[in-house]
């Protein structure tokens, strides 16, 4: 198709995800424990919401703008796939929470300076086909003092254990393939994976390099997540949880001066 770009694969690629995306553990949350640990993941870094703006990028089905609601946050979630942005918008209705949804670009938001007190996103780096513009970008629709959370994945750290674990989670595959999963494009997914920014693995020291290019300051990476990935174990089948084991899970906070 005459000027079909990388982004447009993208957005296609998570459009085709929206109809299964919150039937995975790991997208969606399945127990209160799960949301608690999450919650006190952003009170970490973030706060208590006392109505400060946030915005929620990549929100996909609004998981996160959820929780950031629930907490108090002023909410705007953005998304550039509609099917991602319609469940949304109907879950939030659904549970009468008044988060705003936009259709638009994490890279380029096109949201006004200095508009938000805090920035999130989960699983959005690994996926930019130019992360060094996204974060220029979100530091501009930052306000001063204000903080960025970017919760994310490395699926090809290389330590010895990981790649261990690797090896029996293929090995476990194959002897006993599960029943049934959420549709996906792995040819798709793969190919887009080959060609973003982070194609060798989202290393957290990397993405911190790039923040701290953009301007931003005080970037911690934390990678204490234990109680998460109890509660998201706890709906997984055995396979998925020696992959997720395999890799190397983060927060990186950020601020603005």
């Amino acid at each position: 198709m005459q000027n079909w770009t990388l982004k447009d694969e993208i957005r296609e690629y998570w459009s085709s995800r929206a109809p299964t995306f919150d039937l995975s553990p790991g997208h969606e949350i399945f127990s209160n424990d799960e949301r608690g640990a999450w919650h006190a993941l952003i009170e970490k870094h973030l706060g208590r919401g006392e109505h400060r703006k946030a915005l929620d990028l990549a929100s996909g089905t609004g998981v996160i703008s959820r929780l950031l609601s629930e907490m108090g946050y002023d909410v705007t979630g953005i998304d550039f796939a509609g099917p991602m942005l319609e469940r949304a918008r109907q879950k939030a209705s659904d549970l009468a929470l008044p988060i705003r949804f936009l259709e638009a670009d994490a890279e380029r938001t096109m949201l006004p300076e200095q508009a938000f007190d805090v920035i999130m996103t989960r699983h959005l780096v690994w996926t930019l086909p130019d992360p060094a513009a996204a974060f220029a970008d979100w530091f501009r629709v930052l306000k001063p003092g204000g903080r960025l959370l970017i919760v994310d994945v490395n699926t090809s750290a290389r330590g010895a254990r990981s790649i261990a674990l690797r090896r029996v989670a293929a090995l476990l595959r194959w002897i006993d393939p599960p029943a049934t999963q959420p549709s996906r494009d792995k040819t798709t997914h793969d190919a887009i994976v080959g060609r973003v920014h982070f194609s060798e693995g989202a290393r957290p020291e990397g993405i911190r390099d790039l923040l701290t290019e953009a301007g931003f300051t005080d970037v911690i990476i934390d990678r204490d997540h234990s109680a998460i990935r109890r509660a998201q174990a706890r709906h997984m089948p055995l396979v998925q949880r020696i992959e997720r084991a395999s890799q190397d899970r983060y927060a990186i906070r950020a601020s603005k001066p």
